[in-house]
């Protein structure tokens, strides 16, 4: 097996988690934290928008059963990367879009994915204003995070 892993920021963790447990080849989605300056940061922490942390998940998957490239047409398609710090009413640096990667592979993939996806938006005049960068220290969202959805779910 080749376990890879990547940190995909897209707004609200909790949907973002969800959407990447559905997909073959996945092995683990974990809520977390990353991009910032503080160390440990807890949800209240970051949602102050002072620790410069955005909600992020770690996706670890199977290169062997899932493409890079097939987890970043996912992440595009999950959440709006045209909207500085925000997705719907989630607004706030921890909300930014961001790709940060482990690998200069994963880095040339990502630039790449990103301006074919900026040429197909021109004529909308709409701009990416996703950053990739690399991965910084990750920290785990606390555990009533984890899994939220299935956790709260009324069904």
């Amino acid at each position: 097996m080749a376990t890879e892993r990547i940190i995909l920021g897209a707004g609200c963790f909790w949907g973002v988690e969800a959407t990447f447990r559905e997909i073959e080849g996945v092995h683990n989605v974990t809520c977390g934290y990353s991009g910032g300056h503080t160390n440990e940061p807890t949800y209240d922490d970051v949602c102050t928008g002072t620790t410069g942390h955005a909600e992020v998940v770690q996706v670890e998957y199977e290169s062997n059963q899932i493409s890079f490239e097939q987890l970043l047409d996912i992440f595009w398609n999950c959440h709006n990367p045209t909207t500085p710090n925000r997705q719907g009413p989630d607004i706030g640096t921890q909300y930014r879009s961001a790709i940060f990667f482990y690998s200069p592979d994963q880095e040339t993939l990502a630039e790449q994915s990103k301006k074919i996806l900026q040429k197909q938006l021109q004529s909308k005049n709409l701009t990416i204003v996703t950053e990739i960068i690399l991965v910084s220290t990750f920290y785990p969202a606390e555990d009533h995070h984890q899994r939220y959805f299935e956790k709260n779910s009324t069904h």
